[in-house]
Parts: structure tokens; C-alpha cells; sequence
């Protein structure tokens, strides 16, 4: 997971104990201090066990390991009252109340596959949606459309028609290309909540010439958290109840059963491209959609509106709509096109 230290203002990697925050980099080095490393405790810490989330999962399996001893070593504390401390003094646990989660990590690139929950593609055909959902549509999402908890997701003001896609991303955690599905289930570091947040209209407009571009990659359209969820984690990812919520009310409810394609499968579909730790790919969305309803705009989302994207095991990512300012020029799709 990705925190927000209260004092610092930083972005720094941890992990979840019980209710609290515990920070990987001040944890890993108060070990080493422990153990009669006292210089260059920070230097090894920064090498195993970075600040930054994305640098832990490009460490790999020693970096894995390494975090595995900070769990060890936090739960011991935690459990019998203690507070973690970094050898400089620092604070290294948090209650979760008293730091902002960030998103866990910005994925070096995000492969976005649709069709793979069929109960998606069915609801879209009732709609009559004028454009098929195949099984193993892709297209990229942009990194820098990235929000985690508690960020505003901003309604642009080039939509009518914000809608929403409870999905679940697939972290990877090993440099991989063309892997066999029994193969990819090693590359799997863990698994984050995604919301793919989507302008319909231009989405309809783009995909008259068969694009998939800015309906779906506007800032804050890639909703992530609140962590990942490591593989040792989640014994089957095919077994996660999925729920997606607006203002408290249900819009998607099902689960990763539904999936026609196993998690495994999809990894090893996409990584006819290499595939390298920090890298995501998600599953496609679950049915519920508002664009799909019979009065879709009773349902598509308004500013002002609480959305709750939530993935048993995994966690709950809360976001609030806001209206963004009027836009100044006219984004490059038109009816015309």
C-alpha cells in the first residue's frame, strides 16, 4: 500500500496491521538496527525496501521477503502495544485514522481487457448498445489517470454521461512475455480494487472509428485501492464477492465466479507484451453499468455523488464526484466523426 506521512507530507510505501499503518522503509532499517547493523541500516532498508511502492515490487522476491519480515516484526509489536520506530526516532505505525491511503501504486502501464465477465456483454446487447463486447477487448489506460481513496473524481464538463466499471486489477510482480497460464499464476504479485470511470458519450463517439481513447482516460478515471491484496492473500481469485455502491445504494453486485476466463488465462493472453512488476491489468467489469439500465440517466453519476468500489478480501476505495471547470477547448471527437 501506498500512505501519506502525516509529518513529512510524503507518499511512502507499508502495509496493513490490524488498524494501523506500518512504514516498510523506517521498519525494515529499526530490524537491521536490532540486529547490530547500526551503519548503513537506511542505505540496505532504501535498497530492499524503497519508499516508493512500485520500487518494492521492481525488488522482487528479496524485496517480498524483506516486507514479509517487517509483518513479523510489526505484528509483534503492535499486538503487545508497542509503537513502531525508526533508529532516527521516526514514527514507523499509524493508526489508519491519522494518515491519508494513497493510491497503492501507479502502474508503469495498465491493460485494460473487456468482455471477460459475460453477464457485461449480455446487459449491453439487451440495451441495445450499437457496439458488440467481445471477449478479450483491450486498450491501454493512462497511468496518469490514477486516484486513490478519498481523491475527488472530477465530472468533466465535456460529459453528460460519467458512468462506472468495478473491475479488479492484476498486479504483476515479475518481468514476464509469452508465459503459459500455469506460468503466469507466478508473475501475479496481488490484486486492487479499479474502478473505470468512462464518458460515455465521447466513448460512443470514439468508438465510431473503432477507437477507445479519452472516453475512458481523463484525469481521475482510474480509481485503484485502497491496497494490494498479496497473492498469499487472496487464496482464490475467483472466488471475491464484488460490489459497486453510489451514495449507499447497490449499482453492481457479483463476483470474480463469474468470470468466463480464468485470471491466469488473462495474464498469459497479454503478455505477448513484457510484462514488468508494477504493471496492471484488469479483469473487465461486472454487470450494472449505468449506460446499460433501462433509464440510464436516472443512474449515471452527478457531482456531489459518494461512490464505494469494494472487492471482498481486497478492500473499500471511497471517492466523491465533483464538477470540474468549464472546459476550455472542445476535446478532439465530435458527432461528426
Amino acid at each position: 500500500m501506498t500512505y501519506r506521512n502525516p509529518y513529512t507530507m510524503e507518499d511512502r510505501s507499508g502495509l496493513l496491521h490490524a488498524d494501523q499503518v506500518v512504514d516498510l522503509n523506517s521498519s525494515y532499517a529499526a530490524i537491521l538496527y536490532r540486529e547490530g547493523i547500526t551503519e548503513g541500516a537506511y542505505r540496505i532498508a532504501d535498497g530492499l525496501l524503497p519508499t516508493s511502492t512500485i520500487d518494492v515490487l521492481r525488488g522482487g522476491r528479496r524485496s517480498l521477503d524483506a516486507a514479509r519480515e517487517v509483518l513479523e516484526f510489526a505484528s509483534k509489536m503492535i499486538d503487545t502495544g508497542k509503537t513502531i520506530e525508526g533508529p532516527r526516532g521516526e514514527r514507523a505505525s499509524f493508526r489508519a485514522g491519522e494518515v491519508k491511503l494513497r493510491a497503492p501504486l501507479r502502474p508503469g502501464k495498465i491493460i485494460h481487457t473487456a468482455g471477460n465477465f459475460r453477464e457485461h456483454a449480455k446487459e449491453a446487447q439487451k440495451a441495445g448498445w450499437e457496439f458488440p463486447i467481445p471477449q478479450w477487448i483491450s486498450f491501454l489506460k493512462n497511468p496518469d489517470a490514477v486516484v486513490g481513496p478519498e481523491d475527488p473524481v472530477i465530472y468533466p464538463s465535456y460529459t453528460k454521461e460519467l458512468d462506472y466499471e468495478l473491475e479488479m486489477g492484476i498486479i504483476i510482480g515479475k518481468k514476464c512475455k509469452e508465459v503459459t497460464p500455469e506460468e503466469a499464476v507466478d508473475c501475479i504479485v496481488g490484486y486492487t480494487v479499479f474502478n473505470d470511470i468512462t464518458a460515455r458519450d465521447i466513448q460512443r463517439m470514439e468508438m465510431k472509428n473503432g477507437l477507445l481513447n479519452l472516453g475512458k482516460n481523463m484525469d481521475t478515471f482510474a480509481i485503484l485501492g485502497p491496497c494490494i491484496a498479496l497473492r498469499d492473500e487472496v487464496p482464490d481469485p475467483h472466488n471475491l464477492k464484488m460490489e459497486f455502491r453510489v451514495n449507499g445504494e447497490p449499482r453492481q453486485q457479483s463476483g470474480t465466479w463469474n468470470l468466463s476466463v480464468k485470471v491466469p488465462e488473462i495474464v498469459s493472453r497479454y503478455s505477448v507484451v513484457t510484462l514488468y512488476p508494477g504493471d496492471m491489468i484488469s479483469t473487465g467489469t461486472v454487470s450494472g453499468v449505468a449506460a446499460f439500465r433501462e433509464d440510464p440517466f436516472k443512474y449515471y453519476l452527478k457531482p456531489g455523488d459518494v461512490i464505494e468500489s469494494e472487492i471482498e478480501r481486497i478492500g473499500v476505495v471511497r471517492n466523491t464526484v465533483v464538477a470540474g471547470p468549464p472546459g476550455r477547448i472542445k476535446p478532439p471527437v465530435s458527432e461528426s466523426q
